[in-house]
Formats: structure tokens, C-alpha cells, sequence
């Protein structure tokens, strides 16, 4: 027997159709913690009341949705939670975030780190080197203080006052090069002008002759979740391109917060 196209592909759109709007109502309930009642879903979504009903029914049997009969609303069932929990669990931080690493060292010539925070230190996760004979090196596993790092500031910028005290009070503001920051005042200042800026700065306070900009990738929570840095010989990077290199790690760093399911504050 021959089948209609038309009738084939008029299947097919229903069905695409369905789907969009079953995953709309499924993100307009996620967005809205305490639920929503069938009416609300169905002038949020500018569907007919029948419509929604059909697709939550729907939902609920797939255990996406849940109805809480006292309230008269529609929320999100354990389903829908362990899907999302799926792809926390399988997110690998350093896999996502190489191929946005590559890009940035394209774009700014200069050698690229990923890196978290481990109390009051920061780990080297991954790095992307430069292409040019003299380059930063720094192996995944190493780990340089917080107070004098383009990744650490990035991090402390992000944390309440009261926080980076505590941190810091840890473990002292140790001097590596003359102009490693090693009063509190003055490194809360620093950090201050960091959050303005969106991005932090080491120039030279880790190593003599080595300059760092750094940004900050957020986790689902819009805490912060990593640091992202370019860093080179200050040969190369003078004070003005150093700025320019801070504003395009931040770029970079909002796409890999993205990818990674994150969110801003």
C-alpha cells in the first residue's frame, strides 16, 4: 500500500511540534520552583488548556512531572532530575573547556591554564601552550598561592571579604618577586578594582618577568567553578595588551561556562 508523503511529513511535524512544546512546559515549570497550575502554563505558553493538559499527562507518566494535588500544581518529578544530575555527573571540567583553551590561544598568541582551587592554593588542571619559542610552562598538578596568581585572584575576587580573610589568614602573604602583594588591605583593594574589571591580574608578582590575566568559569549554582588565564612573558605583554588579553579571556570563559550547564551571578 503506498503512503502519502504529505501525510508522512504532517506526522512528523505533529510530532516535533509535541516535543517542543512538552519541553517548553517541562523548562517553564523548572524555572518556577514552587509550581504551576494548568492555567498559568497554559497563558505562559499561549497553548490551549486541552493541549496542556495532554502534555503534562503525558510528562507525568514518564515521571518528568508530578501534580501536587493540595497546591493545584504542576512541578518537577524525580525524573527530570535524575536526567539533569546525568549530565553533571559525566561533565569532565578539562574536556569541555580544551577546545574553548585552543581557541584562546589562537586568538591571543600567549599560553592558556585552567585551574581550581584547593583552600588556599590553586591546581593546575590543563594548559594549551603557545606556539612561540619562549612560552609559560606549567604542568597540571602544580600549584602556585592564591594571593600573588592571575587564577587565585580570579577566584578570590569572586568570595565575600570574611572569606579571603580567612584564606588568606591561613597561610601568609608570602613574597616572590618585588612585587608580589603582601599586605591585606592592599590585596583586598586589588581584588576590588578585579571584580570592576571582570577579570584579574598577576603582573610579575609571581615570577619575574611574567604577566596573567584571568577570568572566571562558573558552575550551575553561579558559584565560582575554575579559573581560566592567559599568561606570557611581559616582553610580550605590556600593560595596555594586558588588558585587552583580560577582557578576551572573560569572553572565552563565559562560553565554557555555558557549555558546561553553568550560570553568571
Amino acid at each position: 500500500m503506498a503512503v502519502d508523503a504529505s501525510t508522512t511529513q504532517s506526522v512528523r511535524t505533529g510530532q516535533v511540534q509535541s516535543l517542543t512544546r512538552a519541553l517548553s512546559i517541562l523548562n517553564a515549570i523548572a524555572d518556577n520552583p514552587p509550581g504551576l497550575s494548568l492555567t498559568s502554563i497554559s497563558k505562559l505558553l499561549k497553548l490551549a488548556p486541552s493541549t496542556t493538559h495532554r502534555l503534562l499527562t503525558t510528562l507525568q507518566e514518564e515521571h518528568y512531572v508530578q501534580y501536587d494535588r493540595d497546591g493545584s500544581l504542576w512541578q518537577i518529578a524525580m525524573r527530570a532530575f535524575v536526567t539533569g544530575n546525568g549530565f553533571l555527573t559525566s561533565r569532565d571540567l578539562a574536556t569541555v573547556s580544551r577546545p574553548y583553551m585552543r581557541r584562546l590561544m589562537e586568538l591571543s598568541g600567549e599560553t592558556v591554564n585552567l585551574a581550581i582551587a584547593d583552600e588556599n592554593w590553586v591546581i593546575y588542571l590543563a594548559q594549551v601552550e603557545s606556539r612561540e619559542m619562549m612560552r609559560v610552562f606549567s604542568k597540571p598538578g602544580n600549584h602556585v598561592p592564591m594571593h600573588c596568581s592571575g587564577v587565585g585572584k580570579a577566584i578570590l575576587m569572586a568570595m565575600p571579604t570574611k572569606d579571603v580573610q580567612r584564606i588568606i589568614a591561613s597561610k601568609a602573604l608570602e613574597k616572590l618577586t618585588d612585587k608580589t602583594i603582601t599586605d591585606m588591605q592592599m590585596l583586598l583593594s586589588e581584588l576590588e578594582e578585579s571584580r570592576k574589571r571582570g577579570y584579574a591580574l598577576d603582573d610579575e608578582e609571581h615570577a619575574v618577568g611574567l604577566r596573567c590575566a584571568a577570568a572566571l568559569i562558573y558552575d550551575e549554582h553561579a558559584e565560582p567553578l575554575a579559573g581560566l588565564s592567559i599568561s606570557g612573558p611581559a616582553a610580550r605583554i605590556s600593560q595596555e595588551r594586558l588588558k585587552e588579553l583580560g577582557r578576551i579571556t572573560v569572553g572565552i570563559a563565559a562560553e565554557i561556562t555555558t557549555a558546561l550547564g553553568g550560570r553568571h551571578p
